[in-house]
């Protein structure tokens, strides 16, 4: 209650009046007038009536303490029933801090920062933006709900912004025990056939044993080898890099009884495979128009170390010219064929005919280098129709075409078939999309009995161009034409040559972006992607498997012949498993070395430190009977000193809000008329006496 005045005249005003008044005053005083005093008394009333004093009070309304409650729902949240604690703990909470109309609790629920490069759980993050519209003097304090793992606790010198302490409950249990694995260190690119080596650790967190742990290595899809690792040390693994492009290494450790959750069981490493120098065999028969094709498109590809021979003099030749007077070097069959011919990654018999060079054995070797993983392309012309065809050596074990003897001789256009236009070998060929193809006719083929494998280009009455084909651990590719060469010529605005030759190479060495029936994943932040290319059916929708366990199909678009993708943004964090049919891949989502995955047991030793600092209370949910310990409210009216181990005190706020004010002049209506009758009665009294 505060009095105010409102002048009806300017204060200065009333201050000369005053000074007047009390001179006049002190005049009669002195010369001992009678009725001085009334007569002053009578003048300040006036000057005090002229000033409207007037009494104020103020209504104020208490204002509510703020108390943030932040949830926690990263995903290491979603493992061992916590989330389920969470929420029978979220509503208890809230129960408990109804009972409290000056109490206004915020709720807020806070998951992964996944816009990080590397993802953590931010809570007080959460915190101080849900209070960043409220004065620090009426934050109460803040209640966690969490696991533990937080990331983004404040050290020892930064403030909180606010005065209350910092409580938390935290879900999971005591003696939790997890496992998992890291890759510490790896190489990104490595030259292929070349020993590489990544190092991992396999960790035990919540319980210490020497145990050996085992571990599952596996190279695009095919387990490698067994491993046993001694959890928390360092493990290195040495591998080679099986082929060029993408190698995905996938490192899987056996669980444990009893673990949090098996999604950190895996880890995934991408290396680029590098061929260094991609070592090709050429053997041309006699010479003829497509040799240098061949040769030309060989020898422009830096990476490509080529060996050419060109059987120049067949061992039936005799025209008595001496050995010494010959400039021809002598096939090294022999180095060739057995004692080099792992080291080659591609063997090429272009229009080549068994003529007494090559040994009949040494065609068994060939078949054999194939079916251990080797490649081998025939580029056939009449001479394959003949009675000295390799088609008629050990080599037709490995062949897909047997020929039937004959040559189909007219002018037609290579055309794509039906799988073709699937086949990533042949899709796509520039001039193919249109009837006719948009490229020169060729003018002869090889009949062949109907072929195995895939044929995926066709001539003249669909009769078989291009077949590729599978043997044992090897492929083999068997062009039944040699006119390619018009292509490269340009003959009738010519082809595709160079592309095509290109990718049935490369088909042959096992690039994987060439597979028929391949099934991949990338991701781009938390946008995952995933392709399936394959000759056959639509292969329907993808399975995508996430870190928690959660399972969700994924619909597959096709873009183009046999080439379907699709793309989600996914909530989560981690190594995703996506499925389709029999084929299956990993692709890891967000960053490889997220903090929110590196431990996922419960622990109250993150936020010990800041509860400590702001006497807050610190403990877990779980009573160890299959319920819930939730703490009591205790509102305090003071500064928080000490802490207690039993409740949640909360420092309410004595802020106030102004509502209105009452005021009431004092000399205004009857009161104010009373004193100056008073006073000027008083004064005439005085004077009639």
């Amino acid at each position: 209650m505060t009095i105010e005045f409102a002048p009806f005249l300017p204060f200065p005003v009333l201050a000369a009046l005053a000074v007047i008044s009390l001179a006049l005053a002190a005049l009669g005083f002195r010369a001992s007038i009678r009725g001085t005093a009334l007569r002053l008394t009578a003048a300040l009333a006036v000057l005090a009536a002229l000033a409207n004093p007037l009494l104020l009070q103020e209504n104020r309304e208490q204002l509510t303490t703020v108390v943030p409650v932040v949830v926690d729902r990263s995903q290491s949240q979603e493992t061992a029933g916590r989330r389920e604690m969470t929420d029978k703990a979220l509503a208890a909470l809230k129960e408990r801090l109804a009972r409290f109309p000056l109490i206004e609790p915020r709720i807020v629920e806070a998951g992964a920062a996944e816009n990080s490069d590397s993802p953590s759980t931010r809570l007080f993050e959460a915190l101080n933006s849900t209070i960043s519209d409220v004065p620090p003097a009426r934050v109460g304090g803040a209640i966690l709900l969490t696991d533990g793992q937080v990331h983004d606790v404040p050290g020892a010198g930064q403030s909180l912004g606010f005065a209350g302490p910092v409580h938390g409950l935290v879900t999971g249990k005591a003696d939790e025990h997890d496992r998992r694995i890291e890759v510490l260190r790896a190489p990104r690119f490595g030259i292929v056939g070349e020993e590489q080596e990544l190092t991992f650790r396999v960790f035990d967190d919540g319980r210490s044993t020497n145990a050996p742990a085992r571990v599952t290595v596996s190279i695009n899809g095919e387990q490698t080898a067994i491993v046993d690792a001694t959890p928390g040390a360092e493990t290195p693994f040495p591998f080679k890099v099986p082929r060029g492009g993408t190698n995905v290494v996938e490192l899987a450790v056996d669980p444990v009884a009893g673990e949090v959750t098996e999604a950190n069981n895996q880890a995934v490493h991408l290396i680029q495979g590098i061929r260094e120098n991609l070592r090709v065999l050429l053997v041309s028969g006699e010479p003829h128009a497509g040799e240098r094709a061949w040769r030309n498109l060989l020898k422009s590809d830096a990476s490509v170390d080529l060996v050419h021979f060109t059987i120049l003099r067949p061992p039936e030749k005799q025209d008595g010219t001496p050995i010494n007077e010959l400039s021809l070097i002598a096939f090294p069959t022999r180095e060739l064929f057995v004692e080099k011919i792992e080291d080659f990654d591609l063997i090429i018999f272009d229009r080549y005919q068994h003529r007494g060079v090559l040994p009949i054995l040494y065609y068994d070797y060939i078949a054999e280098y194939v079916r251990k993983g080797g490649a081998l392309l025939i580029a056939a012309g009449p001479e394959h129709a003949s009675e000295d065809s390799i088609a008629l050596t050990p080599l037709e074990t490995v062949l897909p075409a047997a020929p039937l003897g004959t040559m189909h001789e007219v002018g037609f256009y290579p055309r794509l078939s039906d799988k073709g236009k699937r086949h990533p070998v042949t899709r796509g060929l520039d001039g193919s999309a249109v009837e006719p193809p948009h490229w020169g006719r060729w003018f002869r083929t090889v009949d062949v009995e109907p072929p195995k494998g895939e044929t995926v280009m066709t001539g003249d009455g669909d009769r078989p161009l291009l077949v590729l084909d599978r043997a044992g651990e090897g492929r083999v590719a068997m062009l039944l034409s040699d006119q390619g060469w018009l292509w490269a010529r340009g003959f009738e605005g010519g082809g595709p040559h160079v592309s095509l030759y290109r990718r049935i190479a490369h088909w042959l060495m096992k690039e994987p972006e060439l597979e028929e029936e391949a099934l991949t994943a990338r991701a781009s932040g938390h946008l995952l992607e995933v392709t399936r290319q394959t000759i056959g059916d639509a292969p329907g929708a993808a399975v995508v498997e996430s870190p928690s366990g959660k399972t969700e199909s994924l619909p597959l678009t096709e873009i183009a012949p046999g080439l379907y993708r699709g793309e989600r943004r996914m909530d989560e964090t981690g190594l995703f498993k996506i499925t389709n049919g029999d084929l299956s891949t990993l692709a890891h989502v967000g960053a490889a070395d997220a903090q929110e995955f590196k431990a996922m047991i419960s622990t109250t030793g993150a936020l010990q430190p800041i509860a400590e600092r702001s006497k807050g209370y610190l403990g877990r949910l779980d009573d160890g009977r299959g319920g819930l310990r939730i703490p009591d409210i205790l509102p305090v009216r003071s500064d928080i000193r000490v802490s207690d181990d039993k409740r949640m005190p909360i420092r309410m706020t004595d802020e106030t809000v102004l509502k209105g004010i009452d005021t009431l002049p004092l000399f205004a209506g009857f009161a104010g008329l009373a004193v100056l009758l008073l006073a000027m009665s008083a004064m005439w009294w005085r004077e009639g006496r």
